[in-house]
């Protein structure tokens, strides 16, 4: 049982010194493919070549990117704590950003004027978050401390302590001042954000966008922007990565970074992968394993 890693040189040189005090072997090339029985990578070969292949494992948090697997490959996302914190961090900013009306400031300091403009009390804000998964929880608890009155929406509208969570998203989206998605990217998701979505917001609504690129329809922000929605600030686009040219790098109202809301941090990573070949030889189930059904 040897896994393959496919990352960068700084990233293999953690993984490798993971692996060897855990006693497991290692590959950093793919010389040798019938030796693999498991790869983690982001982009992965041709798995055709690896005759022996048992599971990949998804360096990041999402999956939606990867290929089909073949039936008896078991596709695994990467479980690891800090990239559910920094996805929570980033999108407590960026609701704070939000709601401190931060694009309208910066577009004033980019032509040297000071002038103030009025605020609002969280309390009075409504955030409004998609997916009530881990993160949307973190998430959750984070901005009530801060005094946002938190709803979320959810397919499956399982209870979430201290939050009401929607099923209807007509609903949802009408009591919302500022919707955050942290969805996965499913058949159902894709391109959700529409503009029926965006009309359903109250007037004066901000957009936060983690969960993945293709849930938004980018030209429906364009038409929403000054309409029902003021700001937007995005963590993953569509198309991705965003063109130079695009128009939402040169719209004052939208924020955009560059897929940086988490960084799987290297030691983290190898410590899953370590977890996902303990479980393939125990014949327990595989951690982050993705189910075919649902996409996540």
């Amino acid at each position: 049982m040897t896994l393959l890693l496919i990352s960068l040189p700084e990233r293999a040189a953690v993984w490798s010194r993971v692996f060897a005090e855990a006693g497991e072997p290692i590959l950093l090339d793919d010389s040798d493919p019938e030796a693999v029985t498991e790869i983690a990578c982001w982009t992965p070969p041709d798995l055709a070549r690896f005759p022996n292949l048992r599971a990949v494992i998804c360096v990041g948090a999402g999956t939606d990117h990867m290929p089909p697997m073949p039936d008896r490959v078991v596709l695994s996302r990467t479980l690891a704590p800090g990239i559910e914190a920094m996805v929570r961090d980033w999108t407590v900013m960026a609701v704070l950003a939000m709601h401190r009306d931060l694009p309208l400031y910066l577009e004033r300091a980019s032509r040297g004027e000071w002038a103030g403009h009025g605020a609002a009390l969280a309390r009075t804000r409504r955030v409004g978050i998609m997916g009530m998964g881990r993160i949307g929880r973190l998430v959750a608890q984070g901005l009530s401390s801060l005094g946002f009155p938190v709803a979320g929406w959810s397919r499956s509208g399982d209870p979430v302590d201290g939050v009401e969570v929607f099923t209807d998203l007509g609903a949802f989206l009408a009591r919302t001042d500022i919707v955050v998605c942290l969805l996965p990217l499913t058949d159902q998701t894709r391109g959700m954000m529409d503009d029926a979505f965006f009309a359903a917001l109250p007037k004066g609504a901000r957009l936060v966008h983690a969960g993945r690129g293709a849930q938004l329809d980018m030209d429906a922000l364009r038409r929403a922007l000054g309409v029902t929605l003021d700001f937007a600030m995005l963590d993953v686009t569509n198309p991705e990565p965003l063109p130079p040219g695009h128009w939402a790098w040169a719209d004052p109202r939208v924020i955009v970074t560059p897929h940086i809301a988490a960084v799987t941090d290297a030691v983290e990573g190898a410590e899953h992968a370590l977890a996902v070949l303990r479980a393939l030889r125990n014949g327990a189930p595989v951690p982050g394993a993705v189910d075919r059904a649902r996409g996540y």
